[in-house]
């Protein structure tokens, strides 16, 4: 009976944990504002808002430093007032998280309004993301890269697929439904595996002819309709390299706004080192090579400006530490140092 008691105990206590914990509360009212249309309106009387301006973010520059500033709901209407139907300018706005006190976040692209009345009034700029996402706060590149994602998706879904007639987005833009059809959309996001391939002493990158002169990085690509991970690191390492996994592993995964929406799966993959001759497929890459572990921390030292020789040729750089292919190198140096 004893025992019994103990039990309960213990999971009326766990309940209770979970109840008050501060994520888990958090969660429930974003749930919320995403059902209830009514409350999501009110929190857009209290929440704070990103801009964006055709899915650029708004920057401040204090100092050395970029911020992602967080409008007042007032602070956009003042902005708002400059041009007409404020109002209806609120309501395009998408939910994209909320503080531990629950104050809501929105994001919101003035695309249509004037960039230059905005940027003067607020002292800052909208910034391409992909510039922004290296400049800014760690803590704010994930918000802002979720934020564009949705407001593209929102962008690139104003009809049904079915019926052609226009869809309308709920206030908090989780999701937009046909009337027509009675069709319900979601925003979607599409897996992308990035894969670090070792033969056990050497590292495999590669760069493709769009990537920044010297830049190299791990292989990445789309999953196929199908396929899962373990299936998709195999192909795409057969396809761009002509390599063989033998074994792989799972490192972590990572949303990334490019070219619209992808969850990046990072794993790590080992080919042997008897079968490591590498066969470019030049119509994906432009080049691919391994690199030693000296050569590899060389490159996470130095920067794109710092990569230039004196006799004009660049130097191997990998991507910044926001990037979760900066995370498998980043690794793969530790691994190899234990």
């Amino acid at each position: 009976m004893a025992a019994v008691y103990q039990a309960l105990h213990r999971r009326v206590s766990s309940l209770i944990c979970r109840l008050h914990s501060t994520y888990v509360r958090k969660m429930r009212y974003l749930n919320q504002l995403k059902e209830d249309d009514n409350l999501c309106r009110q929190a857009q009387t209290s929440g704070t808002f990103y801009l964006f301006h055709n899915l650029s973010p708004f920057l401040q520059k204090v100092g050395k430093k970029y911020l992602v500033p967080q409008l007042s709901a007032a602070e956009m209407r003042r902005i708002l007032e400059k041009f007409q139907e404020a109002e209806q300018w609120i309501e395009k706005s998408v939910l994209v998280g909320c503080s531990d006190e629950h104050r809501p976040r929105f994001a919101l692209d003035l695309g249509a309004l004037d960039k230059s009345v905005i940027e003067s009034e607020l002292q800052g700029s909208f910034t391409d993301l992909r510039k922004a996402l290296f400049v800014v706060d760690g803590k704010d590149s994930p918000l802002l890269a979720s934020a564009q994602a949705l407001l593209r998706w929102h962008d690139c879904h104003q009809y049904c697929s079915k019926t052609g007639q226009p869809t309308q987005k709920n206030p908090a833009g989780s999701k937009r439904v046909c009337q027509a059809s009675g069709i319900t959309y979601y925003p979607q996001v599409s897996p992308v595996i990035i894969t670090l391939v070792s033969d056990g002493s050497h590292c495999l990158l590669a760069r493709q002819p769009s990537f920044p002169p010297g830049m190299f990085t791990a292989l990445a690509g789309f999953c196929d309709m199908g396929e899962n991970v373990e299936e998709a690191v195999r192909r795409e390492v057969a396809e761009e390299v002509g390599l063989e996994v033998e074994s792989l592993r799972y490192s972590g995964s990572q949303h990334w706004p490019f070219p619209s929406s992808s969850l990046m799966i990072a794993c790590h993959a080992l080919v042997p080192a008897q079968r490591a001759q590498i066969s470019v497929d030049t119509l994906e890459l432009e080049e691919a090579r391994w690199f030693g572990l000296e050569e590899i921390v060389e490159g996470l030292k130095r920067e794109p400006s710092s990569s230039k020789r004196g006799d004009g040729s660049v130097l191997p750089w990998f991507p910044p530490k926001q990037a979760i292919a900066h995370q498998l190198i980043r690794e793969w140096v530790q691994q190899q140092a234990a």
